[in-house]
This record gives structure tokens, C-alpha cells and sequence, in this order.
């Protein structure tokens, strides 16, 4: 305690009491000798005395059966003199050990967060008639004159309610209680621990087994184990069954009174070490220690033998292992060494070699419980597998089954710059779910190894499986350890080759963000990178239509690859005039090499007809946008006949080419509508184009004559089947149009081997429906995104120029009116008239 809060204490406490001032002015400062300096600093001088006062009273409240007094209190300024957010527990007892460890436990155990803890230990004197005379600080030379005493004051989470200070009450009765009886009992334990090494020590020619078993009861006594409880048991044989009879008045420390199943049945796996020559068998009890360490309670069972040597019974040791023997050299161990030395002869290694060496280090690494356990074949075997971790490192998992099936003990190696929180949890359900486990408690080790070792207990719920398919849990948590992007760059090597493959997972395996890994698998991660490896060579975007296999079936999705940010509103009305239902939209940026740098992947979620043929449509769905975004292609309701027909994108070029010059001709229908009844009669539309198909594409074969009637035929078949006067109309303009129409490039190709980007056709008006007059000879029309033109001729041989228009809705009629006039202006000459004009859509940049 500092100098200036010892002496406000101590003046307050003179200052504001009477009767036992001196008395309390010595608590106080007693109380408060090894408090954190910081908390006494923060809580001020007439707190601390008002806590250490209420402590004091506590002094005369009844025992509780622990032996202890207890308060758990939410302390009020009018009632304690003091006020806290927290919970108040104080108590005093009588001084032995493990007092502290156990009561924090207790609550930490219950939900609650121990915030600050003072726990002095002070010599209480009395005088004649009971009352408090003194109270000092407990020395380490001996205090004759008084009984030492444990106060104990905690603060804790804050219960509001009564019934949980209740519970939290009961409970530090209960743990209390343990401490006492263990704390008590200690010698009667001991000295049974004593008898049993004097019974070893008896027999004429023991095996090595029950030596070692014998010095290993001796090395134990050696304060390597914390004796909390011990039972005696006999042994009761039926026919086959053996069952452990809990002996009457034999339980000491935790286990005093009666036991809570006085018969219990010795498993099957328990028999082999009742008929082997081994003295001890340890494992680990069902239960957690309410004393000193919040651990699974260790478990010794010690064979008992009548005067022929025959087994019948066992004395029965539940503790802990002191600090001491975790740190004892394997060398030094009773029964652990006599392992080890097993190991070493199973592995045949040279003495002093690298070998020797390592496996000495595994041992050494092991951990130690386990060690006290695991039977000697079992150790062998573990032990080799994790040498052979240094000349193959990969995900492996050791198992060990508790004799009785009660867990199952689990050693999980992976490689170190995987592990981590994420990883261990998911390893842990897996499992459980594997070993049928109700419960996993796991211990990490970590060193300069590139292995991580994470050891696991699974509580089995009923019992743990005998027989479990190892190398399927192992195939699993290798695959749970894995990274993303380990699978990513083995799915590119696999599709790549090594050259490729690593060049691409050097630049892409790293790069997707952590939102994409969340949503995409490594391998189609290695999908995506071989497309965005593309984007420079496709003007920046490239598309993938897919159907993903984990979202149900009918589930379409489509992918669109960018060296930028593609914008919803920009996407959006492109896919909806080709028939698509965008549903939802995932950005996900994958970085590059430099800060702005890198692509951007959107995922976007589609609702297309019921009746489309996935199949069918991808690659031309794909096609189409990417012409559409490019500006090869308009933008307008002919592209939702991509989904319902096997048209391609120069196939819906064509139709758009004849909407347009319709709209010059002055046809009275809108474009709209006209898009909208070609998208109702689909089907009549496919064999429109069809028909379109065999007049002019050169690749045909067969009779081009017979073909085009017999389409002729069809299509005034199904025409006779449309409802709409108006829709039939249109229609028939579509088809007698395409028999107007005499040539056209729509198959001719440029230099490189691509269609031309542009349309041409030449018409014949006079059998052309809707031509206003005059109507020339020959009409050519050229259709383009970025321009529209037109050319009259009047004759086989004209003559005229070609001139620029503004006019987009209506240029033709401008042209007709000019070709007019210089069919006038050349009647005194030959040749005749013509004329051609073109509006200009999209200017070059």
C-alpha cells in the first residue's frame, strides 16, 4: 500500500470511530497491505474503510456447513457505507490452501467476471470473552497466540437479481466444502498412497511392470500430485462381467460420504489392463475440480491383490498434477520412461543420431498427460507418424480412445501458417460430429516448427466409437485446413500446367478479396483468374453465364469480368432489354499489383423465362451482351429473342435493320410495338429469319427455290393464327419485305475474317409494301449502331451525289425529295437521277 493511502486510511479511521478505532485502524491497514496501489488509489479512503469494515463484521455472522462465512451483496451507501457497480462477495475462513484458486473458479464458472480481489491473510486474537482484541498480517515464522484467517473480498459482475446471489452463494458453499474435505483428508489420503507403495514393495519377484508401477506410486507421493479425493473399490466377478463395488466409509476428500454409483460396470477395453502386470492406470474422470485448477480431474486406479496375487479390487485417487511433475524430464518418470525406452528400441535409430534426437524432442513435446495415459503401443505409433512429419509435412490426426469410452484424445498436426482461430473451431465441430462427441476442449502449441500441434478432448456423449474411419476425419481436416488459395493455385496448375499456372496464382491466387472466398470456392477462383488474365486482349470485359450447383436448381448467375467498376445502372438496363430479371448484384474487388490497380468481378443474380434452354443460350446470351456494352449492337427489346429463339447477334441485327428502314418508310407502327410483336410470335419470327436465311446465305445447300417456298408456306400457315389484326400486319410486312429484298452483305466478312460491322441491302420498292411514290428502281439501305444511310436510284444506270442529314426520324423522305428533283433536272440527259443521304448516330471520338 502507498505511504499517503496507508495514512488517510488511518486518519479517517481515527477520525470517524470510536469504540474499536484502534482495533479497526489495524484491520484496515492489514487488509489492505497487498492490494493493487492503483484500485485503493481510485476508490478513496472511506470506501476502502467502509468495505474493510463491512469484511470485518462478517467476523461475527454464523458458519456456513463449509465452515466459512460468506456474503454476497450489492453494497449501498445507507446499509455499507459504500457504494459498487458490482457484486460484493466476501468471505472469511480459515486459512489452508487452494482457497483463493477455488473461489474465483466458482465464479468464473457460473458467467461472471472477477474484477478485482483482495485477500489477505491475518492473525486474529480473541481475548477472554470471544471478542476481536487484534489483528495483524499472518508472518512467515509462526504466529502463536491466534488463528490465522482468509479473507477473501471480491468484486464481480453485477447480479441484479436475488436468486442468482443465491446460487452463486450455495455454489462457494459447496466448493468450500470440497477444499476443506480434500485440505483435511489430505493425510488419511496420503497415507493410503503410502500403504499402497509398501504392498508394492512386498512382492518377491515383481514383473517390470508393476516395478515401475511401484516407483511410479512412490514418484507421485514426491509432491507431483495434488491429492483432492480417494475411494476404495472391490471387484465383483459374473461370468464375464466384472463390476468395481465402492467399499462403505472408505472415501476421503472430495469423495467423502457415499458414492454416487456405488456398482459400476468395467468395460471391456478396462480388461486388458486388469489381466496385465501393470500396477496404475491413470486417465482422466468425467468430472472438472472445483479445487485449485479448473481442470479435468486426473484419475488413478491402483490394483489391489489378496495374498495369492489375485486382483480384487482397486484403490481409487482423483487429483491433479502438481507444476512440478509437468516439468520433470520424461527420463525421470516412473512407467513414462519405461515408454520412451520403447519407443526408441520400435524406432531402431542410432544412439546420439538425428533421428534419436528428434524422437527425444517429440517425447519431450508430447503432451503430458497424455503421456501419463497412452498405453505403450499407441505411444509407438504416434510417435513415428509425427517423426515422419519432418519428411512430409501435411495435415495429420492421431487418435486415443479412453479405456472406459469416455473421450477420445485427439492429436491434430497442421501446418503452422494455417492455423488459426477459424481453422481450430471448424476442426473441433468436425470432431465432434465425427466422434459423436457432446463436448470438445482443445490446447494449442505453437513453436518454431512448421508444424502447429492442437490437442483435442472429445467427450463422447454416450460412448466414444471404437473404431473410427481415421484416414476419412483425417482426408476431412486436411481439407478444412487447406487455404483458399492453396486451392486456387493447385486448380490452376491442374488446368495450366506448371509455367502458366504458377504465373497466374503468383498474381491472382492472393488477390481476391475476403468477401469473394467467402462466396466462391478456390477452383473457381482459378476459373475467374484465367478470365481476368484475358480482359487486356477484349477491350476490358469479358462475361460468363452460369448456373451455380449450390443454389438450387433453375438458378442462373452471370459474371461480368471489368478492369473497372462496372455500374449497376449502366448493367441493368442492357440485361433487362435482353429478357433478364436481375435479381441481386455481388461486387467483388480483386486487387493488382500496383495501389489503383486490379478488377472487379460482379455477380449478378438473374430470373430468366421459365421455358430457356440454358444450353442453349449461354454463349450467345454472353455474345450479345458483350456486343450490346461494346456498341456493336443496340440496345432495344429485339435482344429478349435471344432467350426465346436461336437467334445470334447478327441474326437479331438483321430484324433490327428492317425495323429501322419500316420506321423511314413511314410505317405507322412504333418501334415498340413492333419489337413487341416480334417477341410475341417468336417462334413466327425464327422462321421469318429463316426464310431470310435461304434467299441470301451463300453456305446453303439443297434447293434454295423449293426452300423458300415451302417457308413462304409456313409462315402464311401460322400468320393465319395470330389474333391481332395489327400484329399480323407487321408480320406480314417482315415477310413481304424479306421478299423485296434482293441482296445484302449480312454473310460477308472483312480482312481479318469478322462480319462487317455494318448491314447493307438492296431492295426492290416497287414490291416493297408501304413505298411512297415515286418509287425508285433499286433501293439500297445500310444499317449500322453509328449510322443509317440510304441510296434511290431510278434506273440500272443514274447519276447523283450523297449528302449529310439531321434528320433521324424521317431522312429518307429528305432523300426522296432530292432524288425527285434531280430525276427532273437529268430527263435532258442520261443517266437518270439518284440520290443518297445518311444520319450520323454515334459520332467517331
Amino acid at each position: 500500500m502507498t505511504t499517503s493511502t496507508l495514512a488517510a486510511l488511518r486518519s479517517y479511521t481515527l477520525d470517524n470511530v470510536s469504540q474499536l478505532a484502534p482495533q479497526l485502524a489495524e484491520f484496515v491497514c492489514s487488509y489492505f497491505e497487498s492490494a493493487d496501489p492503483d484500485e485503493l488509489q481510485a476508490r478513496g479512503s472511506a470506501s476502502l474503510m467502509a468495505m474493510a469494515n463491512a469484511h470485518l463484521g462478517l467476523m461475527e455472522a454464523p458458519q456456513d456447513p463449509s465452515g466459512s462465512r460468506i456474503r454476497v451483496f450489492n453494497p449501498t451507501l445507507s446499509e455499507d457505507g459504500f457504494v459498487s457497480a458490482h457484486t460484493v462477495i466476501q468471505i472469511v475462513h480459515d486459512d489452508m490452501p487452494f482457497l483463493v484458486d477455488s473461489v474465483t473458479m466458482a465464479v468464473n464458472r457460473s458467467g461472471h467476471t472477477a474484477h478485482w480481489i483482495v485477500h489477505p491473510l491475518l492473525l486474529v486474537e480473541r481475548n477472554t470473552q470471544g471478542q476481536l482484541s487484534k489483528t495483524t498480517l499472518a508472518g512467515p515464522h509462526g504466529n502463536a497466540g491466534g488463528k490465522i484467517q482468509s479473507f477473501i473480498s471480491l468484486e464481480c459482475d453485477r447480479m441484479v437479481a436475488p436468486s442468482d446471489r443465491d446460487d452463486i452463494k450455495a455454489e462457494l458453499v459447496r466448493v468450500l466444502g470440497d477444499v476443506s474435505a480434500a485440505v483435511t483428508d489430505w493425510p488419511a489420503m496420503l497415507a493410503r498412497m503410502q500403504t499402497a507403495c509398501v504392498e508394492a514393495d512386498q512382492w518377491a519377484a515383481p514383473t517390470e511392470g508393476q516395478r515401475e508401477g511401484g516407483e511410479f506410486l512412490r514418484w507421485l507421493e514426491a509432491q507431483h500430485f495434488t491429492f483432492l479425493g480417494a475411494r476404495e473399490y472391490q471387484l465383483a466377478r459374473d461370468g464375464d462381467l466384472v463390476n468395481l463395488v465402492a467399499v462403505p466409509q472408505t472415501g476421503l476428500g472430495i469423495l467423502r460420504g457415499e458414492a454416487k454409483t456405488p456398482v459400476s460396470l468395467l468395460p471391456s477395453d478396462a480388461h486388458v489392463f486388469l489381466n496385465s502386470d501393470q500396477l496404475v492406470l491413470v486417465t482422466k474422470a468425467m468430472t472438472r475440480s472445483t479445487v485449485h485448477r479448473p481442470a479435468w480431474l486426473d484419475y488413478l486406479a491402483v490394483k489391489r491383490f489378496d495374498e495369492t496375487g489375485r486382483v480384487i479390487g482397486e484403490s481409487r485417487f482423483l487429483g491433479l498434477y502438481t507444476s512440478k511433475a509437468y516439468a520433470a524430464p520424461v527420463s525421470e518418470i516412473p512407467q513414462i520412461r519405461r515408454r520412451a525406452e520403447d519407443v526408441m528400441l520400435a524406432a531402431e535409430v542410432v544412439p546420439d543420431s538425428h533421428a534419436a534426437k528428434s524422437l527425444q524432442a517429440i517425447l519431450t513435446a508430447y503432451p503430458r498427460d497424455e503421456l501419463f495415459q497412452v498405453d505403450t503401443g499407441t505411444l509407438i505409433a504416434h510417435a513415428m507418424g509425427i517423426l515422419r512429419l519432418q519428411e512430409r509435412q501435411r495435415t495429420r490426426v492421431f487418435l486415443r480412445r479412453d479405456p472406459f469410452g469416455r473421450f477420445t484424445s485427439v492429436l491434430v498436426f497442421v501446418p503452422r501458417d494455417r492455423y488459426n482461430t477459424e481453422l481450430r473451431i471448424r476442426i473441433g465441430q468436425e470432431l465432434i460430429r465425427a466422434l459423436d462427441g457432446l463436448s470438445v476442449e482443445f490446447t494449442p502449441m505453437l513453436t518454431d516448427h512448421p508444424m502447429a500441434r492442437i490437442h483435442y478432448l472429445v467427450r463422447a456423449r454416450q460412448q466414444a466409437p471404437a473404431n473410427p474411419d481415421v484416414a476419412a476425419l483425417e482426408a476431412q481436416i486436411a481439407s478444412l485446413a487447406r487455404r483458399w488459395e492453396d486451392d486456387c493455385k493447385q486448380a490452376l496448375l491442374q488446368s495450366h500446367g506448371e509455367a502458366l499456372g504458377l504465373t497466374l496464382a503468383t498474381q491472382f491466387a492472393m488477390a481476391f478479396s475476403a468477401s469473394y472466398r467467402d462466396d466462391f470456392s478456390g477452383a473457381v477462383g482459378a476459373d475467374d483468374a484465367m478470365v481476368l488474365s484475358t480482359l487486356a486482349a477484349q477491350d476490358g470485359m469479358a462475361v460468363k453465364l452460369y448456373r451455380p450447383i449450390d443454389r438450387g436448381v433453375g438458378s442462373v448467375r452471370l459474371k461480368i469480368y471489368s478492369t473497372t467498376k462496372v455500374a449497376l445502372s449502366d448493367s441493368l438496363p442492357v440485361l433487362e432489354r435482353m429478357g433478364a430479371r436481375v435479381l441481386d448484384e455481388h461486387p467483388y474487388k480483386v486487387s493488382g499489383d500496383a495501389p489503383d490497380s486490379g478488377f472487379w468481378i460482379h455477380d449478378m443474380g438473374l430470373q430468366l423465362p421459365a421455358d430457356s434452354v440454358f444450353s442453349a443460350i449461354k454463349e450467345r446470351f454472353e455474345n450479345l451482351f458483350l456486343q450490346v456494352w461494346r456498341h456493336a449492337v443496340e440496345s432495344d427489346d429485339l435482344n429478349q429473342l435471344v432467350l426465346t429463339t436461336t437467334l445470334d447477334v447478327r441474326s437479331i441485327a438483321i430484324l433490327r435493320a428492317y425495323t429501322r428502314y419500316f420506321k423511314q418508310l413511314g410505317f405507322p407502327f412504333s418501334q415498340s410495338y413492333i419489337e413487341s410483336t416480334l417477341n410475341k410470335n417468336s417462334t413466327l419470327t425464327q422462321v421469318l429469319f429463316e426464310l431470310f436465311n435461304a434467299r441470301f446465305n451463300p453456305g446453303m445447300t439443297g434447293n434454295r427455290e423449293a426452300t423458300q417456298q415451302q417457308l413462304s408456306g409456313q409462315i402464311e400457315a401460322m400468320l393465319s393464327s395470330v389474333a391481332s389484326l395489327e400484329e399480323d400486319r407487321v408480320l406480314r410486312h417482315f415477310h413481304q419485305g424479306i421478299l423485296a429484298t434482293l441482296r445484302t452483305n449480312a454473310w460477308q466478312a472483312t480482312a481479318s475474317g469478322a462480319v462487317k460491322p455494318y448491314l447493307s441491302f438492296k431492295f426492290n420498292p416497287r414490291t416493297m409494301p408501304g413505298v411512297p411514290e415515286p418509287k425508285p428502281l433499286y433501293e439500297i439501305w445500310v444499317y449500322s449502331p453509328r449510322v443509317e444511310a440510304v441510296h434511290l436510284r431510278n434506273g440500272r444506270v443514274a447519276r447523283g451525289g450523297i449528302r449529310w442529314s439531321d434528320r433521324h426520324e424521317d431522312f429518307r423522305t429528305e432523300i426522296l425529295g432530292l432524288v425527285k428533283a434531280q430525276h427532273v433536272k437529268n430527263t435532258v440527259i442520261v443517266p437518270v437521277g439518284s440520290k443518297g443521304g445518311f444520319v450520323l448516330k454515334k459520332s467517331p471520338p
